[in-house]
């Protein structure tokens, strides 16, 4: 076999891993609206932070995302990554959005940001996972959960559909 022939499949591999082009907000795996005030030309940026096991705190702005500023407001795509770290067995995450003030990028402390109710939980195999504490407050009850991403809302009771698979979230609504 010629070289050439064994290198076609890596490059079509490492094609299809590299970036897409930016899209509307729908065509992302989370997708929803922006409201409140972010003052004078803010730098609106989205970024998935939480916290999983084995690894510590998530907060990771680098995928794939689309906060666009149209007539009726702000709306915003983002997509998730198929895990929030290589080593992550379970977790618990949410999509924010910051102003980023200092242009890096990446949110840090102190930044205007807004978040809502609904939690995306990560777990490498469905199953139950156990309820999610940090400093003593209960951020999800124990549950069920589907393999990959799964979306909790908050504002609803525990059901067969919630939590549910989250291949594609709309109404993912951030507001300060």
């Amino acid at each position: 076999m010629r070289p050439a022939a064994l290198l076609l499949p890596l490059l079509l591999s490492l094609t299809a891993c590299g970036s897409r082009d930016v899209q509307p907000p729908e065509a992302y795996d989370v997708s929803g609206t922006i409201g409140g005030d972010w003052g004078e030309r803010p730098r609106l940026r989205l970024a998935l932070v939480g916290v999983g096991f084995p690894s510590a705190v998530t907060n990771d702005g680098n995928q794939p995302q689309n906060v666009v500023d149209g007539a009726g407001g702000w709306t915003f795509g983002f997509d998730l990554p198929r895990s929030p770290t290589v080593a992550t067995v379970a977790g618990v995450y949410q999509v924010v959005v910051y102003n980023d003030l200092d242009n890096s990028g990446t949110y840090n402390l102190g930044e205007p940001f807004a978040r809502n109710r609904q939690w995306l939980i990560y777990s490498l195999v469905g199953g139950e996972i156990p309820a999610v504490e940090v400093n003593g407050e209960e951020i999800t009850p124990a549950m069920t959960v589907s393999s990959g991403w799964n979306l909790y809302d908050r504002r609803k009771p525990l059901s067969a559909a919630n939590p549910s698979p989250a291949s594609k979230v709309t109404g993912y609504d951030l507001s300060r």
